[in-house]
């Protein structure tokens, strides 16, 4: 590092290893003296921010840099960074005063999609083989899954219907990791089902496709992963399946993590919008402004271009918080399974409330209903940790006081009208939400007037002005 005469040029090392080793920084500094070290460069920057989506606390040892060699010019890059957060990392790296170079978040050849997430699992990886045996037939492609062991028995299930996959996460021996990474270079497989750790290093131009498994934990963390299809400028898919369930499997794991739960909520509404313009949605989120007009249909939303209107579901919401309050009562706590099975009048017997009529919707209609009133702080989570588990529950949320007010009225945004019924104060007019299969529309439908009616007998509307709480 010293020799004037050394063909060394370029030294790889981790954030860990300069704010752990002595020795590592006393060889800076000799290089230093020597004019050798003439160059900076710190990649995922935003890991030096709180703010940033995959924080790593020796990042913030990084400052030191810059401080002990205040000559050598300092670069920090980040495919995946808000102004808020770039102007943290700054601060840490003590380069406040630099210069910003930013480029679009646009990828103007790679299509967004939400699909619904299959409850049965069987439906779910028949699915996924359609797409790959027909759409993607002899193409490459990442499946990204939230553990270990989704990535392993995906693997194993795409393996016995004859797609040639292979598994990589964190745990695995490195020379297996690095053999099914050269295989899938190489096209002798066709699918990686991966972890996120499935990201350093990945560089492959033609990837047609990357399927998420369960949605990612924020919007950064997708754009990265769904980024590393089509880099070739050739079109590419990006395609994620939503589920209810995974919202608090996620939540679990990065309830610990200072935004972590913020982050995931945004990722959430992301999956929610059934109207919006998926680059306007990531614009946003990047501080970038974007007409939705320059998408060119890249995405589901401006394909499908779905007439939208929004809906009144004040009293879903006040027949959550009764089963809630009855819950507290009696010292019960309620996962996200357990309140929608009280609520469709399933489930234990002293979990239901008297007086509270279950909709005769489709059970992923009422999911949606409840996601909807935790982004909106209708309702919260809670937590319980145990020795080998953090388990996530549904309590009433800082916002419910709100209905105290009979002119407070929420709504949401839902599909305009198909055979389905979602209204609660008109139930001549019917309505579904996206993705309903219309045949369970229809068979809902008559059975949706019935609970409507009943619904509007047992609770009475304010004649007020309303309030209307359409965020």
């Amino acid at each position: 590092m010293v020799n004037k005469n050394s063909k060394l040029k370029l030294i790889y090392v981790t954030p860990e290893k300069i704010a752990k080793s002595k020795m590592f920084m006393s060889r800076l500094e000799k290089a230093y003296e020597a004019r050798r070290f003439t160059r900076i460069a710190v990649d995922e920057v935003h890991c030096c921010s709180h703010w940033g989506h995959d924080f790593r606390p020796d990042y913030k040892a990084l400052g030191i840099l810059k401080r002990q060699f205040p000559n050598t010019a300092l670069i920090g890059l980040t495919a995946t960074a808000t102004s808020h957060v770039l102007r943290d990392a700054q601060k840490i790296l003590c380069v406040e005063k630099c210069f910003t170079f930013t480029a679009s978040f646009n990828r103007p050849n790679l299509y967004y999609e939400i699909r619904q997430k299959p409850s049965n699992t069987e439906d779910f990886i028949e699915d996924i083989v359609k797409l790959i045996n027909g759409r993607y037939k002899g193409q490459s492609g990442i499946i990204y899954c939230f553990s270990q062991k989704d990535s392993e028995q995906v693997t194993v299930s795409l393996q016995k219907l004859g797609i040639q996959a292979g598994a990589y996460h964190a745990n695995m021996e490195p020379e297996d990791k690095t053999d099914v990474h050269r295989r899938w270079s190489a096209n002798e497989i066709q699918v990686v089902v991966a972890t996120v750790a499935f990201g350093m290093g990945i560089d492959k131009p033609d990837v047609r496709f990357v399927i998420h498994h369960s949605m990612s934990k924020s919007i950064e963390n997708y754009y990265q992963e769904s980024g590393r299809a089509g880099r070739d400028d050739v079109k590419a898919d990006c395609i994620l399946y939503y589920g209810f369930g995974d919202i608090f499997r996620i939540s679990s794991m990065v309830v610990m993590e200072n935004v972590g739960q913020q982050k995931l909520y945004e990722m959430v509404s992301y999956c929610q919008n059934i109207s919006k313009c998926r680059r306007v949605l990531i614009a946003q989120h990047f501080d970038e402004v974007w007409n939705s007009e320059a998408c060119n249909k890249m995405c589901d939303n401006c394909r499908k271009n779905i007439s939208c209107e929004r809906k009144n579901v004040t009293a879903y919401c006040g027949d959550l918080i009764k089963i809630l309050k009855q819950a507290e009562d009696l010292n019960e706590k309620l996962t996200p399974l357990k309140l929608i099975d009280s609520w469709m009048g399933k489930g234990a017997a002293k979990l239901r409330v008297a007086g509270v009529v279950p909709p005769k919707l489709p059970r992923e209609d009422l999911e949606k209903i409840i996601a909807h009133l935790l982004l909106q702080q209708y309702l919260k989570e809670d937590y319980s940790f145990t020795a080998y588990a953090t388990i996530s529950y549904l309590k009433i949320g800082p916002k419910a006081n709100l209905l105290n007010n009979e002119a407070h009225v929420i709504t949401m945004q839902v599909k305009k009208p198909t055979e389905s019924c979602f209204r609660m104060e008109s139930p001549q007019t019917c309505h579904s939400f996206e993705g309903a299969d219309k045949k369970r529309e229809e068979k809902n439908s008559s059975n949706f007037q019935k609970s409507a009616n009943m619904l509007q007998q047992s609770k009475h509307t304010g004649t007020k002005k309303r309030k209307i709480d359409d965020a």
